[in-house]
């Protein structure tokens, strides 16, 4: 019997939405937005993602909906707009439904002044009702952490920060046109947790230009020295098809794909032996952190920030190109900038595209959550949560289970597990699950 691996795809969806980006359509709108939000449970729980797509330096890696401006006026003119949403949508969610997670992502909100990212904040907890102990998550560039910044983050309440780091390699960052040394980075953890802010995690990312595994393993290493309670080990998706920036990337300096995959390996174990426990595809937590403790007692979940602790009902995606995920379906604001305020400006909401979950979407979808985040498919669960429905997926996973020879993923315990080597193919299996992708004809980055 031959490996299942040998027919795997080489590239499939990251899987933190099912079904994925690339098939949402412009049949889902703002009044699909209006009946999920209205439908939501009274006392139930809220999170909220607040996009800020702008950067001072554009970096040639990135796949963010994000633009570089060196002028603040664009953004001031764009937290008006933000603001006028956060409005709009608070007066459509139901009584005693309460915000328990904020995070603010980009580009680069460490681009705001520290006066604007408390009056955004404070626009927030205004109009809806935040819980005292709301996680409150922001995406940092080390780069642009000034004193007033970092003292408005306290001041607000930010309880966990990340910070990209990529690689610290200086002719890798040239490579990448993000150039961020060892020592800022250093510090501005430091002030993070002399601030009060309890949780930092690091973002790494392998597979980029001029990139080798010795330098890949130094970066990790000064990481660790900072002691972060959590770490992120990104592949690096290359899709100039998508972003035209990373045609500024030299595609003979690019890692092939056994290397890549000896990156990922050897540094997966060096992180898990300075004590981390492995979450998912590409997180790291300390033992005691609660993502560590989410996984261990099968409460860990997938969505479009990744792996997150985050158990709320629904997502509202605030700011241009923002995704929402509701029950029902998934909804994402349009990605201009100018549209997005015209559109708020105008009193509407400014939904661009979504999906509407169908029941097998649903099945579907919690069998590859369940095989992100576990590792594991376990049909018992499945059968109790969705009854017949659950058979076809179950089907297809045993069919896949038993066209591999014990390599990537077997039958054990009653269970269907991945091995060692199958939790790094784990997105190609998930593909294997997902008609959108078999019949679909989006492009998709490398996959390990």
């Amino acid at each position: 019997m031959t490996s299942l691996i040998d027919r795997l795809p080489a590239a499939a969806p990251r899987y933190t939405s099912y079904p994925s980006s690339p098939h949402f359509s412009e049949e889902v709108g703002g009044r699909h937005v209006q009946e999920w939000i209205r439908a939501l449970r009274p006392g139930s729980s809220l999170s909220l993602y607040l996009h800020i797509p702008f950067c001072d330096t554009l970096c040639w890696f990135c796949g963010c909906h994000t633009k570089a401006t060196r002028r603040y006026e664009p953004v001031v003119h764009y937290l008006k707009a933000l603001k006028a949403e956060i409005a709009i949508v608070a007066k459509l969610v139901p009584a005693d439904v309460r915000v328990t997670h904020i995070h603010f992502g980009g580009g680069s909100p460490t681009m705001l002044t520290g006066p604007d990212f408390l009056h955004l904040v404070n626009a927030v907890k205004k109009h809806f009702e935040v819980s005292p102990d709301a996680e409150i998550a922001l995406e940092t560039d080390p780069r642009d952490l000034e004193e007033d910044r970092l003292d408005a983050m306290a001041k607000a309440g930010v309880t966990r920060v990340s910070m990209g780091i990529q690689d610290f390699h200086p002719e890798v960052q040239k490579a990448i046109n993000r150039y961020q040394s060892e020592e800022l980075t250093r510090w501005a953890v430091e002030e993070c947790r002399a601030r009060g802010i309890r949780s930092v995690n690091l973002d790494l990312v392998y597979g980029l230009p001029l990139q080798t595994l010795d330098r890949l393993m130094s970066t990790v290493d000064q990481s660790l020295a900072m002691k972060p309670d959590r770490m992120a080990l990104f592949g690096y998706a290359h899709v100039p098809w998508m972003k035209k920036h990373m045609k500024m990337i030299d595609e003979t300096t690019l890692a092939d794909a056994p290397t890549r995959k000896i990156m990922a390996e050897r540094s997966t174990a060096h992180i898990i032996t300075a004590g981390y426990k492995r979450i998912g595809l590409d997180h790291f937590a300390r033992p005691e952190d609660s993502m560590a403790i989410a996984a261990e007692t099968g409460k860990l979940h997938r969505n479009f920030q990744g792996y997150t602790t985050d158990e709320a009902e629904a997502l509202i995606g605030l700011g241009a190109s923002a995704v929402s995920n509701f029950p029902q379906g998934f909804a994402q604001n349009d990605g201009a900038s100018n549209r997005y305020a015209v559109a708020i400006h105008s009193g509407r909401l400014a939904t661009a595209r979504g999906l509407e979950r169908t029941q097998e979407d649903v099945v579907r979808g919690a069998a590859i959550e369940m095989l992100m985040c576990t590792f594991k498919l376990d049909p018992l669960a499945m059968r109790r949560r969705f009854g017949q429905r659950a058979e076809g997926v179950l089907r297809e996973i045993e069919r896949v289970t038993g066209e591999d020879d014990g390599t990537l993923i077997a039958l054990e315990g009653g269970e269907y597990r991945l091995s060692d080597r199958g939790r790094l193919h784990v997105r190609q299996i998930c593909a294997l699950l997902d008609p959108y992708f078999q019949t679909g004809t989006a492009r998709h980055s490398a996959a390990v």
